[in-house]
């Protein structure tokens, strides 16, 4: 199977324009500066060395935005690469297991496992496109849905039962609760999207087996600090930074070694 993943973008080309275009600007304002005040013209000195300084800074804001841009940009193609790849994945496999329901004469028992599998792909590939959605509308969603009195200890165990489910696990085996009880006015269906992500995230870059040790506090008047702690080799702290921006996930996804689409993932939330 192959895949074929666009070119990115790069900032060689936007930098090497704007730092000779800033060269060649200050070059010019020295030597308008030199020339002007030899004759003694102040008025056109000043001005010229507010038109130049207003040049200089309105280059080095191009170029400050064309760079994020370029960043959001790559972002956003290795997101678009990874959903292709793991939208892929279960239809193949479903592909994979109907053909040989077809083809082949199969025992009950063998039948089940393969009913089992295919409805575990089919469930995978539900999440996918319901999490893909929640992300396209959660804008939206989040100006029109009125905010409302949250209990985080029920919504911080849904979530982790379902990241548990999606990775084959057990809860018990892999969370630890420690909570008080912590209630927040907030948009439901957006804090069930983030600690989804996260509880899920804790559990995929946990260790073999993974644990995760979930803590909360309040804080003030409709504060509470959620920390989420696994037992995994951790974020780098290149990335630290980086991960609560949309569609970024740290490395290439040539060499992704987990799964994933780069909606975000933090290590700590607060309200």
């Amino acid at each position: 199977m192959v895949f074929y993943f666009r070119k990115r973008s790069t900032i060689r080309l936007p930098l090497t324009l704007s730092v000779t275009l800033m060269v060649l600007n200050v070059t010019l304002m020295v030597f308008w500066i030199v020339l002007l005040a030899q004759g003694a013209k102040w008025t056109a000195l000043a001005a010229g060395v507010v038109a130049f300084t207003l040049t200089l800074g309105g280059l080095s804001f191009w170029l400050v935005l064309t760079i994020k841009e370029i960043r959001l940009n790559n972002r956003q193609a290795n997101f678009v690469d990874s959903v292709t790849h793991e939208l892929k994945s279960p239809i193949a496999a479903l592909k994979l297991y109907l053909e040989t329901l077809r083809m082949r004469s199969l025992d009950e028992r063998k039948r089940q496992e393969f009913h089992s599998v295919m409805e575990q792909e089919l469930d995978r590939l539900d999440q996918l496109i319901n999490q893909l959605l929640e992300v396209g509308r959660l804008d939206a969603i989040g100006d029109l849905d009125e905010p409302e009195h949250v209990e985080l200890e029920p919504l911080l165990k849904r979530c982790a039962e379902k990241a548990c489910t999606h990775h084959a696990q057990r809860r018990e085996n892999v969370f630890t609760f420690r909570l008080p009880p912590l209630v927040l006015n907030a948009r439901q269906i957006v804090l069930e999207l983030i600690f989804s992500n996260l509880l899920d995230n804790a559990v995929k870059y946990g260790g073999d087996p993974p644990k995760v040790l979930v803590e909360g506090e309040t804080l003030g008047q409709n504060r509470v600090r959620i920390c989420v702690t696994n037992d995994g080799i951790g974020v780098p702290p290149e990335d630290r930074r980086k991960i609560f921006g949309i569609f970024y996930r740290g490395g290439s996804e040539l060499q992704r070694r987990r799964k994933g689409r780069g909606w975000g993932c933090t290590s700590s939330a607060h309200w």
